[in-house]
């Protein structure tokens, strides 16, 4: 009996200060027919969603939180393998033996056991029907000759929660696959030089799919209200900003 009260005890004072280290970022709840979502902004591209006792990492990077410290993940999706999404130590801390791990083929050759999903897979995994959307460069390149995100590489992700689709779009351009979504009702869209959209490429993609909440991530030093005076006068987007640098 003591050993389960300590047991018990321990478990708590692992909760208590999972919830003090979630406590510290900003977080957004979305109601949906399967019920809440709650978003939690890490920074950059690192984000929480939790949902119907889920914990879904994205891009875990270490820099912008002490990840042993916040929720063990039940699903962790990484767009691509940059030192900035993909993070070995991060990812180890908060995952488990029955964590599942969703990446790229470039991603799998430095983390074992992961499932890789290629442009275009569609995939039901924990529950929760997860789409691969191809994240790539067009306009910006690399010593003006090699695109900083190469066609092929990255994944952005489309989520479904309930009646929700979310738009997690990894490092990218407003490519013609992005602009041909449809439904999508919340979009995180990349917004700093050279790597990935200025705020007039956010906004023509925002324009076309017409997501109904968009947030720009990963947005470094560019002026996000730029993105919300391109937008001001398009029904139906609502632009949030939150703490994504």
């Amino acid at each position: 009996m003591k050993t389960l009260s300590y047991l018990l005890l321990c478990c708590g004072m692992v909760t208590s200060a999972a919830g003090a280290a979630m406590a510290q970022f900003e977080t957004d709840t979305i109601p949906t027919s399967a019920g809440e979502l709650k978003i939690t902004f890490i920074g950059h591209g690192s984000l929480i969603f939790q949902f119907n006792g889920k914990t879904i990492h994205i891009d875990p990077f270490g820099q912008l939180a002490d990840y042993s410290q916040l929720p063990k993940a039940d699903l962790v999706l990484i767009t691509h393998d940059h030192f900035d999404h993909l993070d070995p130590d991060a990812l180890a801390k908060i995952r488990t033996d029955k964590t599942a791990v969703v990446l790229t083929e470039a991603c799998s050759k430095k983390v074992s056991g992961g499932i890789v999903m290629k442009n275009g897979d569609t995939q039901t995994i924990q529950g929760i029907p997860i789409q691969a959307v191809p994240a790539y460069n067009i306009v910006h390149l690399r010593d003006g000759k090699n695109p900083f995100h190469p066609k092929g590489v990255g994944n952005g992700y489309i989520l479904t929660f309930g009646e929700k689709k979310i738009y997690v779009a990894g490092d990218t351009e407003n490519t013609p696959e992005m602009k041909k979504l449809t439904g999508i009702d919340i979009a995180f869209l990349p917004m700093n030089l050279p790597y990935t959209m200025t705020p007039e490429m956010v906004a023509d993609a925002a324009r076309a799919f017409k997501p109904k909440i968009l947030y720009p991530y990963h947005f470094s030093e560019t002026d996000t209200a730029q993105v919300v005076r391109l937008l001001k006068d398009q029904p139906g987007i609502e632009v949030r900003i939150r703490a994504m640098k």
